[in-house]
């Protein structure tokens, strides 16, 4: 049963309290939730019938607000009120008293009331004909610390409603909505016809990564490349401008800036996609590579990337007219698709595991350790463009596929494609990886100890730090910290550093280095690392590479 909570509108008369609420509640049951509307003057009418506006029977008419809410809440609804509630003390009892209470502050200036006012309750309360009248000469305490502050003198309605919604879903009381914007058929063939028309930007394989994830909803709630704003926010503070967490800039860079307000993007005579530029603006190379990657040394893969790159950043929105593949379109399955298929499995929850090298025994056995808390696995590898040396995507998907016949319940494991590309930025990466698997559908995530690292760039178990930072339910994925894993030849089995008391010389783990080594010399790999099964795939294709 989903959990209930309540969403209290507090504010002056005529704030917009309502309003915004009744906008919710068709918003909230169109996404499956049961929900019961508490508007202040119904409750009046009905509830506390009798009582007067002295603070005690404003008091008593909140407490007995709250109480229904609660009640509401308790057996899995949402609650929405929309009172005055005027006092600050008991507002924070009801909050001290109820779980999920997420308090809106609706602001707006008394001039703006006044003008607005249909009823000239404000003027007659100013003129002195109404007693005891909130803002004019009955106090009002504002929130101090709400979740959500709409101004409505300054927002429309439709974005005030999108702020309550956001913060709802970073607090985890409602899934992430992912939509996509991929077109297909007639659509698709008219835009890549438009798109030979357009001025052209040449591109390659990881901007079309990035197109094709801002329009599947992989990289929600970004779905178009950062604007100045954003990109600054999230170098300087690893957050949109808006405050939600986001640790890598997804821009389009550029050497120039275009002159013409839509452009077509090209892979070689091909057209991957449309952007509607919104704004160009330039960018450090040095004080991204700091803050993304934490050196701005070109030995880094990804700092290397970036130098190389223009510049310039092109913002807007985009449209993606090819689809990143890798080379198993089975498997190459969009945010939406990943979902239906956890609902058809009748999975509550999923753990997501992000790899970019084949399976090893210390992978399985986080994976397995994890399957004893949750419904499903979601064996996502990340198929987008990595470093030279790293194993090809086809010879990974071979490998998942021999695991997970033979070493998985098939109702309970999924493998499905991500086509990011890989940054190796380290801990910023790792909270990169868990948002993009939160719009998958995972409801948790492994991280290891060096999760996305490459090389010495980041301290042992930076990875699992960094997630400090966030308040529970703020990112919206429960992350699953793992120890270093390893088979120890005197447990005779898997272990980690949390379970096995033996020395280090009684674990057996390979190097990457060691595994390559291995497979150039046509040896097979141990069982104490790899799977058999495995083994034989990743010797096969070295082989191969060896005569090729």
């Amino acid at each position: 049963m989903n959990k209930g909570f309540v969403v209290w509108f507090t504010g002056l008369s005529g704030a917009g309290k309502s309003t915004i609420a009744n906008a919710l509640k068709p918003e909230l049951e169109r996404r499956g939730r049961h929900v019961e509307l508490l508007d202040g003057d119904e409750v009046r009418t009905h509830l506390s019938k009798g009582l007067g506006f002295s603070k005690e029977d404003r008091d008593t008419n909140i407490r007995r607000i709250g109480y229904v809410a609660r009640l509401v809440s308790r057996s899995g609804g949402v609650a929405i009120t929309a009172a005055i509630s005027p006092y600050r003390e008991v507002r924070d009892e009801l909050r001290a008293r109820t779980p999920g209470f997420v308090e809106v502050f609706v602001r707006c200036p008394i001039d703006t009331l006044v003008g607005r006012d249909t009823k000239g309750l404000y003027k007659k309360a100013i003129a002195g004909e109404i007693a005891n009248f909130t803002g004019v000469n009955d106090p009002y305490e504002e929130p101090l610390h709400p979740e959500v502050v709409c101004d409505t003198s300054r927002e429309t309605l439709q974005q005030s409603l999108s702020k309550v919604i956001d913060t709802l879903e970073r607090l985890g009381h409602l899934d992430r909505e992912v939509r996509e914007r991929l077109p297909d058929g007639d659509q698709l063939d008219a835009l890549r016809a438009e798109a030979r028309t357009l001025p052209r930007l040449q591109v390659g394989k990881r901007e079309l990564s990035d197109l094709f994830m801002l329009a599947s909803g992989g990289l929600a709630p970004l779905d178009s490349f950062m604007g100045r704003e954003d990109y600054v926010s999230v170098v300087s503070s690893g957050r949109l401008a808006n405050g939600h967490p986001f640790t890598i800039p997804i821009v389009l860079r550029a050497e120039a800036a275009p002159s013409a307000e839509r452009i077509a993007l090209f892979i070689g005579d091909q057209p991957a996609g449309i952007l509607e530029v919104a704004s160009a603006f330039k960018t450090s190379h040095e004080v991204e590579a700091l803050s993304v990657y934490g050196t701005d040394e070109d030995a880094h893969p990804g700092v290397r990337v970036l130098k190389d790159s223009g510049h310039w950043a092109l913002a807007g929105e985009v449209v993606p007219l090819a689809h990143p593949t890798s080379g198993f379109p089975e498997y190459d399955l969009t945010p939406m698709q990943v979902r239906a298929i956890k609902a058809e499995r009748g999975w509550k929850t999923m753990v997501g595991f992000q790899t970019r090298n084949p399976v090893h025994r210390a992978h399985e056995y986080l994976q397995k350790v994890a399957l004893e808390i949750v419904d499903g696995l979601l064996l996502h590898p990340l198929v987008g463009e990595t470093k030279s040396d790293d194993i090809s995507a086809s010879v990974r998907m071979s490998c998942y596929e021999e695991l997970l016949r033979g070493y998985y319940q098939p109702d309970r494991a999924m493998l499905a494609t991500n086509p990011a590309w890989m940054r190796y930025a380290g801990p910023k990466e790792a909270v990169f990886h868990a948002i993009v698997r939160r719009n998958y559908g995972c409801t948790h995530f492994i991280v290891g100890r060096d999760h996305a690292g490459v090389g010495s760039y980041y301290d042992t178990y930076a990875a699992h730090r960094i997630f400090d930072q966030y308040v529970p339910g703020e990112l919206g994925i429960e992350i699953l910290r793992f120890e270093h894993t390893f088979y120890c030849s005197a447990c005779g089995g898997m272990a980690s550093t949390r379970t096995c008391p033996h020395p280090a010389e009684m674990h057996r783990t390979l190097s990457g280095t060691a595994v390559r080594k291995l497979l150039a010399e046509g040896k097979n790999l141990p069982p104490e690392f790899t799977r058999p099964e495995v083994a034989r795939v990743l010797l096969e294709a070295a082989k191969e590479e060896a005569t090729a």
